[in-house]
């Protein structure tokens, strides 16, 4: 999938349509501290089943693609996500 460096978009912020910078949304860094990440640790521990549940035999294709929009006016940013799922890597021309 290819993305222009600038978009014409519509911005929360300011209100109002014009160019905005393009990037794509990074996963995060994950922290053990989060809650759901303390729970599963304490769940795992011990000689009990798997917390989870059994991996299944047919798997989501791709990724949606993130696109992080910097508005150009204001500076503010937002997301857009793009609902198909992309096979192809996503780059910016």
């Amino acid at each position: 999938m290819k993305l222009p460096k600038i978009l014409n978009a519509y911005c929360p912020h300011c209100r109002r349509h014009g160019g905005h910078d393009v990037s794509l949304g990074r996963k995060g860094k994950q922290s053990s501290m989060r809650e759901g990440q303390r729970k599963f640790e304490q769940v795992k521990k011990g000689y009990k089943g798997s917390p989870r549940t059994p991996k299944k035999d047919v798997y989501k294709i791709g990724k949606r693609t993130v696109a992080v929009l910097k508005c150009r006016n204001c500076g503010k940013k937002h997301q857009k996500v793009y609902r198909a799922r992309s096979r192809k890597r996503t780059e910016i021309e």
